[in-house]
């Protein structure tokens, strides 16, 4: 299993970081909110190989055959290491390309507020929680650990997706 859970885990966790480092970038003009469905659409097609890889550890390493518990064993850890690139790339990102983008994102919201004409009071609590979020990202385990939590419930519902579409059993 290791052998596979490496192979389609580092493809998916490549292709997920590429596919962030061509995209975050270009975040503003994207526009912020357009960048977080383009961002999980990229999570979504890089865990695409929670299901190959799991249809190929049934198919080439146990002949054909895999339960439910074994196919999700072998998806979470495809998900596991796809995450560590996920959040390895964003934190090189962050604190080498883009350290202001807390900053960026809080104005963004901000001027939303503001052109939805939002309360004073509406406006400062989201300056408040903008500048407290750029306390969380100022730390490195608490960055990651947020950034975590972007691809690892999509990871989750594709590996339960997975295993249920791939348990072959013999049948008796």
């Amino acid at each position: 299993m290791k052998k596979v859970v490496l192979t389609f885990g580092v493809l998916s966790g490549v292709s997920s970081a590429a596919m962030m480092a061509a995209t975050v970038p270009f975040i503003e003009q994207i526009g912020f909110d357009r960048g977080v469905f383009v961002g999980y659409t990229a999570i979504v097609i890089s865990l695409l190989f929670v299901y190959f890889g799991t249809r190929s550890y049934r198919d080439n390493v146990l002949g054909g055959q895999i339960t439910f518990g074994r196919a999700f064993q072998a998806g979470i850890l495809i998900t596991l290491i796809s995450c560590a690139f996920y959040v390895a790339a964003w934190l090189v990102i962050y604190y080498n390309f883009m350290p202001d983008f807390g900053d960026r994102y809080a104005a963004h919201l901000v001027s939303e507020l503001q052109a939805q004409g939002a309360s004073q009071a509406e406006i400062d609590d989201m300056i408040k929680r903008g500048e407290d979020a750029k306390r969380l990202l100022a730390n490195p385990l608490t960055n990651a650990a947020v950034t975590f939590t972007e691809p690892f419930p999509v990871g989750l519902i594709m590996t339960l997706i997975s295993s249920a579409m791939l348990k072959k059993q013999e049948k008796n």
